[in-house]
Formats: C-alpha cells, structure tokens, sequence
C-alpha cells in the first residue's frame, strides 16, 4: 500500500486508519506557535459512516487505500435485495437495499450505476445525478399563485413526493435530482 505522510492528508484521500476505511472530508493544516505542525483531519468511515476527527503530525504516514470504480447496470429488485450485473465480465451481485438507502426508488430497469470497490467489496454506490419521471399526481393549480412564491406537492411514478412548481401537472415528466430528491426542470419531450 502507498504511504501518506500526515500532512499530505487532501480531503478525498481514502486511508486505512484504526482498522477501518476512511475517507478525508475536511482537512485543515495547524502550524502552531509551540511545537510541531499537524493536520487536523475530518473522517468519515466508509462502512459505517461514523465520523472521526483525528491529527496527524507531518511526520506521521497512514497507509493510502486504492478504491476501484466499476459500472454496472441494474436488473431488479427481489425481497430486500437489488440485483446488479458488472458491465465488463456480466457477472451478477446482490446487494441489500439498505445499501443502497432511500436513492434505491431511483432506480429504473438498465440503469447504469457505479459502484466504488476494496478488494472486489462493494463500498459505495453512485447513482446518475439526474433521472427523469413522471408525475403521477399533483395538486391543481389556485388561482392567485404566483409560480415564483410557491411550489406544489406532487407525486412520481416511483412513490417520491417533490415539490413541483404550479404549472406541472399530472403526466408531465420532469428530471428529478437524485441526490436532493427536489425538481430541477421540466423534461423535454
């Protein structure tokens, strides 16, 4: 494994650190009046989220993890698990559906998803910024509204509840972000 000193520490580094995977959010470089400098480092664990701060003297080195990218596409869901299949050997993985969280309702038949790998262990999922879909119930229009103060629930085609402006209406399709769950425009037809 490649070594890091402490100082060379960037927010997005992943390292091996107290027996765990953890990836470097904030970092912050401190070079006090007395005594050595550090980096004061923000981690997030990359199995179980907790969330650690730690510092690490110039001196120090941390074992850097090499995280592997892979696309695959998504098959289906079946009981608690969502099937995905690798784009380069079509080799099938299961994987549960909390991995996956709330985003799984985004998921569509095909959809291409990438997922970050450690020693051919699935880490992380990454799912298309944006999907697009419809609306399959939504809320008339009051008269008086104005489209800039005022936005309308509306129901997806998945079972989401967004916030749409006035003038969508039930059949429209919209894109959706999938990270904020929130409209971003009317879809083109």
């Amino acid at each position: 494994m490649p070594k890091l000193n402490g100082n060379q520490i960037a927010p997005g580094a992943v390292i091996s650190h107290d027996g765990g995977l953890w990836v470097a959010v904030k970092t912050n470089s401190v070079k006090p009046g007395k005594g050595g400098a550090f980096n004061q480092v923000e981690l997030k664990n990359l199995v179980d989220g907790r969330k650690l701060n730690e510092r690490f003297r110039a001196d120090e080195t941390v074992d850097a993890v090499e995280l592997e990218f892979k696309d695959f596409s998504f098959l289906y869901a079946e009981g608690g698990n969502l099937v995905f299949m690798d784009l380069d050997t079509y080799d099938q993985i299961e994987l549960p559906r909390d991995f996956v969280g709330e985003r799984a309702a985004f998921l569509q038949d095909g959809m291409k998803v990438t997922l970050q790998m450690h020693e051919a262990r699935p880490i992380s999922i990454r799912l298309p910024q944006q999907v697009t879909l419809e609306i399959v119930e939504a809320d008339p229009v009051v008269k008086g509204q104005t489209a800039a103060s005022s936005y309308k629930p509306a129901v997806l085609e998945n079972g989401l509840r967004v916030l749409v402006p006035p003038f969508i209406g039930a059949g429209e399709k919209i894109v959706v972000d999938t990270n904020e769950v929130s409209y971003l425009r009317r879809a083109e037809a």
